[in-house]
This record gives structure tokens, sequence and C-alpha cells, in this order.
């Protein structure tokens, strides 16, 4: 394959996410998605947690399943605001969201 044909495709995926999904400091994708649809994403955006904050760490405006650190949050900024998400999404769908990011030592969701 041609080198210029890889970066065009490259650069398409970059675009791709940068339209997407928030840039900044985040882990990415916080909960997997618990099926085809709806997404953790829509699921966390219709329970009205876009925007919600605790200490530094915020749920994306632009995506909902990105738990953004805005500055200066903490990990336990970052786990009670997935917390609370978790629940609100719970309360509202009764779906169980899972973490995919990996919650070292004592993950709070495996209680």
């Amino acid at each position: 394959m041609p080198q210029s044909f890889i970066r065009t495709e490259v650069s398409q995926y970059i675009r791709m996410r940068t339209v997407k999904q928030p840039m900044g400091y985040s882990c990415g994708s916080f909960f997997k998605n618990p099926g085809e649809f709806p997404s953790a994403g829509w699921l966390i955006d219709q329970s009205g947690c876009k925007g919600m904050k605790v200490g530094g760490a915020e749920v994306s405006k632009k995506h909902a399943n990105f738990i953004m650190n805005t500055g200066r949050a903490t990990s336990a900024d970052i786990l009670e605001l997935a917390l609370q998400v978790h629940k609100r999404v719970k309360e509202k769908y009764n779906v169980e969201l899972e973490p995919e990011v990996q919650i070292l030592p004592n993950n709070p969701f495996n209680k």
C-alpha cells in the first residue's frame, strides 16, 4: 500500500474522532455499551448527566460517556461522578452500566 493512502486513511480516522469525541484529558469511554442500542453514551445523555461535575471531573458535554478532567480532578472526583452517573442510569432505565476502565484496587462497582 502506498504511504499516501495510509496517511489519508489515518487522517480521516483522526478527523472523525475529533468530531465525535471530546478533546482533553479523559480515560476514553468510561462505561461499556450494554448492547447494540442504546449505547452507554445515549443512556447517560438521556439521564441528564451531560455537564454534571464533581470537583474537577465533568461528564463531557460533547459525548456523555467521557468523564473529563478539567484540570484538577482527583481519582475520588472521577469515581464519585461515575457512581452518580451509574445511579442515574440505573434509576431511569434499570440498566446496570459496567465500567470499561479498570478501577484498582477497590472497585466500587463490584459491590
